[in-house]
């Protein structure tokens, strides 16, 4: 019996040796303890998220100003972390962490910290980026958009180089080895500088911006999408994506045709040589007649406009159509030359004559009598 209950004390004691040391030679009490506090913090956060974070919701909902709600949600996420960062940090404490446990736990506090933080700046970017809309006028959106992501890649940097400081880390090496690097990069990549600088050049000139119809000869005819670091994306009339680097657009001429004033319309009308000259001048002074009274033309001297006889052709007497109009949507365009050219058919009826065709006359010689027959020589 004695036996007995010796081995149940040393069981006893090794239970408590265990308990006592058996976390990383912390308590597992405490370690349950650490646990609980950690489980209470988080659930804390879930309470925030619901209760405070729900009423800044309802409120900015209320409010005219858009910007609250973006506030609220720019900073949901960094704070709720920042319960967890919280409950970590007394854990810890309590735990009472020695040695490089201790140092261990600092460096995971500060780096929970360190995300907090920059996760929110992160998200402000986007706030910020609303202040620099006003920007726009003088800078172009696509200009915007680029500054605003360089912003998010530089608050991304400087918030992996705190924490890689914060484990230690020396972010000078690091540096001088991309350095060295970037260097060899740069010597095989320069067409992605050339492309860089090329949309910089577009940006900074204004040649178009998203939205555009642009026409670049011998490379794409369509309307921007998207303006990138590398490239930009034209969609075609046939829907189909094309990705031009920035580097061809920027050397290459390109003609932005949703900057035009006004549509130009061009014409040379042939009319048969068998037109009698009152005719033709009836036709001319109709067609005049008829773009100088209608609204969808632009009227001298906003822009020039001409109907003039301008040519006598192989086969028609052509008459030269050069006028504009108000509209530059590509539809009402095309409406207003169908109904100019239904208008110029029943003119040419009207006044009896008819539009001129290729057409040739050749004319056969009979031979002369007399005349010495044609020599055809023997096969």
């Amino acid at each position: 019996m004695g036996e007995l209950s010796e081995q149940l004390r040393q069981f006893w004691q090794i239970f408590l040796e265990v308990w006592n040391t058996g976390v990383l030679g912390y308590s597992i009490g405490d370690a349950i303890v650490a646990l609980l506090i950690l489980l209470f913090f988080y659930a804390t956060r879930g309470v925030f998220r619901r209760v405070v974070l729900g009423f800044v919701d309802r409120w900015a909902s209320r409010t005219k100003n858009t910007i609250d709600g973006q506030i609220s949600a720019a900073l949901g996420g960094p704070l709720q972390l920042l319960f967890v960062a919280l409950g970590v940090f007394f854990a810890f404490q309590y735990l009472g962490l020695r040695g490089e446990f201790d140092t261990l736990g600092d460096h995971i506090v500060r780096t929970l910290i360190s995300v907090s933080i920059f996760w929110a700046l992160y998200n402000s970017v986007q706030i910020f980026s609303r202040l620099l809309k006003r920007l726009e006028g003088i800078l172009t959106h696509e200009m915007v958009v680029w500054l605003v992501t360089g912003i998010k890649w530089g608050v991304v940097f400087i918030g992996a180089a705190t924490i890689l400081q914060i484990w230690g880390i020396q972010i000078g090496p690091i540096l001088a080895g991309l350095g060295l690097f970037g260097v060899a990069v740069a010597l095989g990549a320069q067409d992605l500088f050339r492309n860089l600088i090329g949309g910089l050049c577009i940006l900074i000139e204004k040649r178009f911006k998203v939205g555009d119809w642009i026409l670049v000869d011998g490379v794409v005819e369509g309307t921007v999408e998207h303006i990138g670091f590398r490239s930009t994306k034209v969609r075609r009339f046939d829907l189909s994506p094309v990705f031009v680097p920035n580097q061809k657009l920027s050397d290459a001429a390109v003609t932005n045709f949703s900057n035009m004033t006004y549509r130009r319309i061009f014409w040379k009308i042939g009319l048969e040589y068998r037109a009698t000259l009152e005719q033709i001048k009836t036709i001319r002074e109709q067609i005049e007649q008829y773009i100088r009274t209608s609204d969808a033309f632009v009227q001298p001297p906003d822009a020039s406009m001409f109907v003039r006889i301008d040519s006598f052709n192989t086969s028609s007497i052509d008459l030269m159509l050069y006028t504009f109009t108000k509209t530059t949507v590509w539809g009402q365009w095309l409406e207003h030359k169908e109904e100019l050219a239904y208008r110029i058919k029943e003119i040419v009826e009207g006044a009896g004559s008819s539009f001129a065709f290729p057409s040739r006359s050749v004319y056969i010689e009979k031979n002369v009598e007399g005349s010495p027959e044609p020599f055809i020589p023997p096969n």
